[in-house]
């Protein structure tokens, strides 16, 4: 792995996982010294997370990571709405009755956490699931672009925005005839437009949490 590349991965895992809050200052000496390189290739790892959304320059600061606010957060669940509802149309016709079976199985153990109130695996598991249909999916740009808007909205949450729980109960419910759509072999059309509803309800719960 070429030093830029280390050092891009060091600090975007960093941002992903919370070890740097938003507004954060990125000190380039400190991730040099890290990844044993000069700035350059810490430089070039910066202009790549500017790509990204995750990093800004700000007058006299340098490079800091970016705050994600709720219009931002709103805007990618638009974007991952439009996505992920092709996606799923397009992973339709790749996937088996024992894909189908593994997607029925993540949402009854969704359904099992939920009753003992364990958000964090909840929400790794909704990932799970959508992620064993996208993986089906022949359109590799698409998921690159679904998988960063994820991290995104991973950021967000890690950053302190409130999860609405009220949301989950829907939520598998409409995994369940999301399977359904996908067990009959319903059309590319149907099953579009349902999980790019099933994402805009997310967007909706956000909305009228308060």
């Amino acid at each position: 792995m070429n030093k830029s590349k280390h050092a891009y991965n060091v600090i975007r895992g960093r941002i992903l996982d919370g070890t740097y809050s938003p507004g954060q200052r990125i000190i380039l000496d400190q991730i040099a010294k890290e990844v044993g390189s000069s700035h350059i290739p810490v430089r070039e790892a910066i202009r790549r997370l500017e790509a990204d959304r995750l990093i800004e320059y700000k007058p006299n600061a340098g490079a800091v990571v970016l705050s994600i606010d709720e219009k931002v957060y709103k805007q990618t669940l638009e974007l991952l709405a439009i996505l992920e509802g092709y996606a799923t149309a397009l992973s339709v016709e790749h996937m088996t009755e024992e894909h189908i079976n593994e997607l029925v199985d993540i949402n009854e153990e969704m359904k099992k956490v939920l009753t003992q109130y364990d958000l964090n695996t909840f929400s790794q598991l909704n990932k799970n699931f959508h992620f064993a249909i996208y993986s089906h999916c022949p359109n590799k740009l698409l998921i690159s672009d679904i998988e960063k808007s994820w991290e995104k909205l991973d950021t967000v949450r890690t950053s302190g925005f409130a999860f609405f729980p009220m949301r989950a109960p829907d939520s598998v419910k409409e995994h369940d005839k999301m399977i359904e759509l996908l067990k009959n072999h319903d059309s590319k059309a149907s099953l579009e437009a349902y999980a790019r509803q099933h994402k805009l309800n997310t967007l909706l719960a956000y909305e009228n949490r308060k």
